[in-house]
């Protein structure tokens, strides 16, 4: 058995699951031990009910996460095993499929894949120290944790082009500024604001909650007739489970 500490640290408090990427030395830079346990992490928040609220958050006091480790890059035996590795495990597929709130609590870097990270949650909260940027075209490759896509969906084209394109970073008020994040904290203040939201979501009906994520997060993709059937679905699927 290994004496290893997890990369990725979980605590439960309650009905809210805290989700705790713990690699500080390195910035909480995502390696494949890493993505290894955050998919079980994933799963686990997938596959247990009584969960009704994640909090993702890094350790250390310098960064959410820093991105991928690109001390790993290259280091697969073939692109056929590293394409495998990346498949087996589709981590921001299952993270995108989640249907209970996630909330990103941010301080510090949240960088590349870092940022993306965060964009697979429902709410984000910065510390005034945040820094956000996806530098990857600055280092021959682009965004590959769904950054083309998912910036583009909060921030609107043009903007996504300037971050993806130019790597230029955002301070947490610019990121605010410009609706990435939802509110800006002092960083001593961070942990508490992150509880505050959980708990006040984890209060709510938990079938209610996961289906108003389901039909804004499904209906976003969909023309308005097909997402506007979709809510009248969900909607009637509540009222029948009140009724009964």
């Amino acid at each position: 058995m290994s004496d290893q500490p997890p990369f990725v640290r979980f605590e439960r408090e309650g009905d809210v699951a805290w989700l705790t990427l713990d690699r500080p030395e390195r910035l909480n830079a995502i390696h494949l031990a890493m993505r290894d346990e955050l998919w079980g992490m994933l799963a686990l928040l997938r596959d247990d009910p009584t969960i009704r609220v994640a909090v993702l958050r890094g350790a250390g006091d310098r960064a959410f996460s820093a991105g991928a480790d690109i001390t790993e890059f290259g280091t697969a035996p073939s692109l056929f095993a590293a394409r495998e590795a990346r498949q087996g495990r589709d981590l921001w597929g299952l993270m995108a499929s989640l249907r209970l709130p996630l909330i990103a609590a941010v301080h510090g870097f949240a960088y590349g894949a870092g940022l993306e990270l965060s964009l697979y949650c429902d709410l984000r909260i910065a510390a005034q120290d945040a820094r956000f940027a996806v530098p990857e075209v600055s280092l021959g490759y682009i965004p590959s944790a769904g950054g083309t896509q998912t910036l583009p969906r909060h921030l609107g084209r043009s903007e996504a082009l300037r971050l993806v394109t130019a790597g230029e970073s955002l301070s947490a008020d610019e990121a605010y500024a410009a609706g990435l994040v939802h509110a800006v904290v002092p960083g001593a203040a961070l942990e508490a604001t992150a509880r505050a939201w959980a708990l006040r979501l984890a209060a709510m009906p938990p079938a209610a909650l996961r289906a108003a994520k389901r039909a804004v997060v499904e209906g976003l993709d969909l023309p308005l007739v097909e997402g506007l059937a979709l809510e009248r679905r969900l909607a009637a699927a509540l009222a029948a489970a009140h009724a009964s």
